[in-house]
């Protein structure tokens, strides 16, 4: 019987747009993944600082954007638990759910330069099959100094490849609170959320 490939993408996807769904469907396609997991953060350690749009908003936004693949789905494995969320834990929580499967973790390529800094870090590369990179046009990641800090993690990374858009949900939320085009960076339920409820103004 062929191993369970299942994906694990979290985020705060505030909100969620297009390159969140380029990056996910190509993982689905690169990895040749059974079930693409949304693990959205209600309360992530790095970002305490930040303010977060409230879980009732980036919820619906996120199940409206991803409804139409059966493959996508959303991972309560955060929303149901308190906070803060290490990935070390989801990853933990998701291998005794399915023992059997193979854990894609996917990462920006942002974030890959301060794996080193993250939670029981050498756990986490131990404990997953790959770590899929999904790069933005600006990443930049030096990995022999990455290698250096956490052996072996070189051996588990695999970039995605993708016709990427620098697009950031940061990036969103400054151009909807100055008025300027951000419509179809995002889903057209996404956008059409955004207006409805107000968010980022």
């Amino acid at each position: 019987m062929q191993t369970k490939r299942i994906g694990l993408f979290g985020g705060t996807f505030d909100p969620p747009h297009i390159g969140h769904l380029i990056l996910a469907g190509e993982a689905v396609s690169q990895f040749n993944l059974n079930r693409l997991l949304w693990v959205l953060t209600p309360d992530p350690p790095h970002k305490q600082e930040n303010s977060i749009t409230p879980l009732e908003h980036r919820l619906p936004m996120l199940q409206s954007m991803i409804a139409h693949n059966p493959i996508f789905e959303i991972s309560r494995l955060e929303i149901d638990r308190p906070g803060p969320h290490y990935t070390i834990d989801t990853v933990n929580l998701l291998k005794e759910e399915e023992p059997d499967a193979e854990i894609i973790l996917l990462i920006g390529g942002d974030s890959l330069a301060d794996l080193p800094t993250w939670r029981l870090a050498p756990d986490l590369i131990t404990a997953v099959s790959k770590l899929g990179v999904m790069r933005r046009p600006s990443d930049f990641a030096n990995l022999a100094e990455i290698e250096s800090k956490l052996p072996g993690v070189t051996n588990k990374i695999q970039f995605i490849n993708a016709l990427l858009q620098p697009v950031s949900s940061s990036e969103l939320r400054r151009r909807i609170k100055s008025g300027e085009m951000a419509r179809y960076y995002l889903a057209p339920e996404v956008f059409e959320y955004i207006e409805e409820n107000k968010l980022y103004r």
